[in-house]
Formats: C-alpha cells, structure tokens, sequence
C-alpha cells in the first residue's frame, strides 16, 4: 500500500513529505522531480512569491545510490522566502477571507490568531504533494503510462481542444496557461490581466489524461477500491479544487444511453478488446477499462482579492474588508500540474495492489503475466 504524508507551511522553514510503500529498487530522478517543481511554478498569473521560490528537493532518507531501499523516502523543500519572515514581529490576522479556511479552520482549532491556519491551508503546500506525485510518475513510467494536462478554461473562456493527442499534450507547456488552443490562450490572457487590473482573481478547468494504463486497477467490488472514487477523492483534496468529472461527466446527465456508452469491439489480429469512444474516460464500475485515463476537475478563483470582499473581525466583531496575503491572480496552469501529480499518485498505488512485490522487479514480472493473460483471453 502507497502513503505519503505531507507537513511544512507557507512561510516556515520547509516543507516536508513521507512516502512509505513504495518497492524497492526504483531508479529515483532527482533532477527530473525539480523539473516538475519548476512546471508548478509556471504560469501566467502567478504572483510575486514564484520570483523568490526556486524549489528543490533534498532526499533525506529512503535512496541509496539513486534507488529505493524498500524504506520510507523522505525529502524537504526549503522555503528560500523564509529568511525574510522568521525575525519579523506579524501582527495577528484577524480578518478572514471569504471563500479561504481562515474562519471555519479558526472555529475549529480555537485559534485567535488566523495566521496559524493560514500558513497550512495555503496552496504551497501543493510543492511538497507534486514531488511525491513527481516519484510516482517515475513509478508508472516502467509500465509505460505518462500522466500529462492541459487548461481547458480560464474566467469562462474555453479552449476549442477535444481528444489531444499525446505528443499535443507534451507541448502544452510552451503556452504561457497551458492551453493548446492559441486563440483561447491569448483571450485567457486578457482575462487574466484585466482581472488583475481590478484587484479580482480568475479560476479555471484543466483536464488530465493518462495514457497506457491497463484493463484492471481498480476494482467494482468495493467502495473504496473503486478508482473514480480514489481519483476524485485526491483531486478534490488539492486546495482550490470545487468539482471534478470523469469522461463526459455532467454531460453524460443530458444524454441519452446511446449517446454515452462506448461500443465494444475485437480485433482477432491484436488479440484485444477495443472502443471507438471513450466517453466512459477510461474507466466503468471503477476498473480501467484500457482507455485513455480523462479526468476534469474546475478550480475557484483564488480567495485572497486586492480589491477584498466584506468580511467581520473575529476579535472585535466589527464589519471590515477582508484581510489581504500576497497571492496569485490565477494559479489554473499551476493546479493542472498538481492534478498530475494527484493522479499519478492514486494510479502508482493501484499498479502496486493489482502487482504487488517488494521490488520494481517483482512487479514488473507481475505486469508482464497479467498483460499475456489478457492477450489469451
């Protein structure tokens, strides 16, 4: 079983994670998970902390020669912003953001001081979670599967893009908001600079599509083995995240069953079963089904405005505009690369349950029985 748990906050020393689980002898790139750090990073609309932050991992235990032991991985993120706050005195936050955890995470823990939930609840903690996803993406890349994204919609605006391709999908980090339609692209643009020019915020969709990933991760015969269930769950724990669909998803609602379900077919010379469609994105009664994985999920604009909402002093009652952190704009590119990660993350685990072994070697002798099985079919 895969785990891994994160701790760290915003403006601390670091950001840390755990990874327990995973087999031993996997070849761990180091220089390949501060790329994906650097692609979080990306993104036209992101603030002034992206100029600061240059993330980088340092693997602290779990490797040996570049490959897992079979023991937990651990590693840090340094927060280089951290200097610049730990001799301050900070005022304590009083004044919540609508639409942040500041007010519900204050009632919770009994907290007078919002900046004690703040620092957790904020979106960097998302560096830490796009590491470990960054190893599991090294984990799926033995068995072929690639995990990539693409924004789909930004402040209303939709990109004209259906079914990408994967070589489409490599090259969607050449676009400023990781959009594959250049018409869109420069209207999202727009959209996001005007909103800044307001003191506003934009959310967005991004769309992640597995590839390569074979019939039967997953399983119908529990709710908690159902992988739609574990996928959504881990995309809808990335801060921001407020609706995620597989497939057509709420489309799927307004149609009928002839519209929605993919056909079936055989091919006697590759010996396999095959679909024209994928409406079902790849995965039905919760196994994949040897589609393509096609996962959406819809962010909110980002709770921290310039131009702040009314909100209420938790100390004197009174009405006052909403605190101010620095923040983003419109951080849609930076969460598709974070529901990469997500994804990534929950298929490595699911590749570990069908195949198990302590060692990559093990599951890869594992993999290679199960595909011959269904090639004899």
């Amino acid at each position: 079983m895969l785990r891994f748990l994160t701790a760290g906050e915003s403006h601390g020393k670091a950001l840390v994670a755990v990874i327990e689980g995973l087999p031993a002898n996997l070849a761990v790139d180091v220089d390949f998970i501060n790329r994906e750090l650097s692609r979080r990073q990306m993104g036209y609309g992101r603030g002034g902390r992206m100029k600061i932050e240059k993330d980088a991992v340092e693997v602290i235990s779990g490797l040996r020669e570049g490959r897992t032991t079979g023991s937990p991985v651990a590693f840090i993120i340094p927060n280089l912003d951290y200097p610049n706050w730990k001799d301050k005195a900070l005022e304590p936050v009083t004044r919540p953001r609508p639409g942040h955890g500041d007010l519900a995470g204050a009632l919770k823990y009994r907290q007078d001081d919002i900046r004690n939930i703040l620092e957790r609840a904020s979106a960097r903690e998302t560096a830490a979670r796009v590491a470990v996803g960054a190893v599991a993406k090294q984990l799926l890349a033995i068995f072929n599967i690639e995990v990539l994204s693409h924004v789909i919609a930004i402040g209303g605006i939709k990109a004209n893009v259906k079914d990408p391709l994967l070589e489409d999908l490599r090259r969607a980090d050449e676009s400023p908001v990781r959009c594959l339609d250049r018409i869109a692209e420069q209207k999202m643009m727009e959209a996001i600079d005007n909103a800044k020019r307001d003191g506003d915020s934009l959310g967005g969709v991004f769309e992640v599509v597995a590839f390569n990933v074979p019939v039967g991760l997953g399983s119908h015969a529990h709710w908690d083995r159902k992988l739609d269930g574990r996928i959504v769950w881990s995309l809808m724990s990335v801060q921001g995240i407020k609706g995620v669909e597989i497939g057509l998803g709420f489309e799927a609602a307004a149609r009928k069953g002839s519209q929605v379900h993919d056909e079936i077919f055989y091919d006697s010379e590759s010996r396999r079963f095959y679909r024209k469609t994928n409406n079902a994105g790849g995965l039905e009664a919760g196994i994949t089904n040897g589609c393509p994985l096609v996962v959406r999920a819809a962010m909110k604009p980002i709770p921290t405005l310039y131009r702040p909402l009314l909100s209420v002093d938790i100390k004197t009652k009174e009405q006052f505009a909403a605190g101010v952190e620095r923040s983003d704009v419109c951080a849609v590119p930076a969460a598709s690369i974070v529901g990469e990660a997500a994804v990534a993350w929950v298929l490595a685990g699911a590749l570990v349950e069908k195949f198990g072994g302590d060692t990559v070697e093990e599951m890869r002798e594992g993999f290679e029985r199960w595909m011959k099985y269904l090639q004899e079919f």
